[in-house]
């Protein structure tokens, strides 16, 4: 029987939903000037925690990897995508638990609590804007309004992510059954790797840009593509496979630590790549006692990576309208971060396992479609563990 989900995946999934929230953590209250740098300089402590939008360029690459790996595997080719039947299966997934999100920090945001309502500057942009703030979520411009007006819903500006990886689900099926030659394709990922870090580049003094643009991430989102193309004709033992995705994790950990100030081009460029390499060598590797023991926890973390992501924020805005950070003295940050996080947790445990999960399964069941027949090549294909299964728990973030 084969595994529905990779360990090692979810192990990288969720480091890296584990350095987002450490940053998130780390703005609100300061988390280098804790008791942690009595063990630790505070320059390190600031690199580690400040870096953290590193993560999200990880889920690019994973997102692009697990699209890409279930495409082929479902439809048997790329050209083969059946682009509606694609969108409800996204839509499916991604929707219901964003929407709860949405409603959540409406509702606190009408309450007049600040981490959840809108103003720029200190200037109120008023209730009426939730219409815009929401709509622009929803339909896949959120990062666009960013760009426009600023940083301006404590809650809400991260969701910037989702309407890139909604843009790429929007986008990319489109291109597969339209540019159906192979070098064609070669020819357009070959683009989006050089458009990447030369967006990132052109804007590297804007952060609103250079992070958040959907030109600036659409490397992420190839090499991830490009990874799960390979990953099917990548012939190496375990015990290479387990070398070289020890290496690029090494890799990965040294562009993080040289941090993105500086490094706003490529610096993600070559996270990018290492992450591409890692995800290509643990497609067929199966986890080893240590790995399911001392990664569990992480895996876990990393298959809730969607939820946690939509509402750690939530945990936290909560967190500051409570305890200031003016109240938060040093000795308390360390346990309130175990708060944080054990709350967040068990709020994503709670919104997968009794609202977002049932609900994907009972919308895929009534509203997606027949599946296309399975020809001889997919079904050849669906013998092969690569990443997920296609009706499991995977997505954005």
């Amino acid at each position: 029987m084969i595994d529905k989900r990779n360990l090692h995946i979810d192990i990288l999934r969720g480091i890296s939903i584990v350095l987002v929230m450490l940053l998130h953590y780390s703005l609100a209250y300061r988390l280098h000037l804790s008791p942690l740098n009595e063990w630790i300089g505070v320059q390190t402590l600031r690199t580690i925690f400040f870096n953290g939008n590193y993560g999200v360029s990880v889920f690019f690459v994973i997102s692009g990897f697990l699209i890409t790996t279930n495409i082929l595997r479902r439809y048997g080719s790329l050209a083969g995508t059946e682009v509606v039947h694609f969108y409800k299966l996204r839509l499916f997934r991604l929707y219901p638990s964003v929407v709860l999100a949405l409603v959540v920090i409406t509702v606190l945001g009408l309450a007049g609590l600040p981490n959840f309502s809108n103003s720029v500057h200190g200037k109120a942009l008023g209730n009426g804007f939730f219409l815009v703030a929401n709509l622009s979520v929803l339909t896949f411009w959120h990062n666009v309004l960013m760009e426009s007006v600023g940083y301006f819903n404590y809650a809400m500006n991260i969701y910037w992510s989702l309407s890139v990886e909604e843009v790429f689900y929007l986008v990319y099926p489109l291109v597969l059954v339209i540019a159906r030659r192979r070098w064609q394709l070669f020819v357009l990922g070959c683009l989006g790797l050089v458009v990447g870090p030369a967006y990132r580049w052109l804007y590297r003094s804007d952060e609103l840009f250079f992070m958040y643009g959907n030109l600036a991430c659409v490397d992420m989102l190839v090499y991830g593509c490009a990874a799960a193309v390979a990953a099917r004709s990548v012939e190496l033992g375990n015990g290479h496979r387990r070398l070289l995705a020890w290496l690029s994790l090494v890799a990965m950990g040294w562009v993080y630590m040289r941090g993105i100030g500086g490094n706003e081009a490529f610096g993600a460029t070559q996270l990018g790549v290492a992450a591409a390499v890692f995800l290509v060598m643990v497609s067929g590797l199966p986890a080893g006692t240590l790995a399911r023991r001392a990664g569990g926890p992480l895996a876990w973390l990393g298959s809730h990576s969607y939820e946690l992501y939509l509402f750690h924020i939530v945990v936290l805005g909560l967190m500051q309208e409570i305890l200031p950070r003016a109240d938060m003295s040093a000795g308390r940050k360390l346990p309130m971060l175990a708060v944080f996080f054990v709350a967040s947790a068990f709020i994503a445990w709670l919104v997968a396992r009794w609202y977002g999960d049932p609900l994907n399964r009972r919308l895929r069941a009534s509203g997606a479609g027949r599946k296309p027949a399975m020809n001889p090549q997919r079904r050849a294909a669906s013998a092969v563990p690569v990443a997920a299964r296609p009706g499991d728990r995977q997505g954005s973030v």
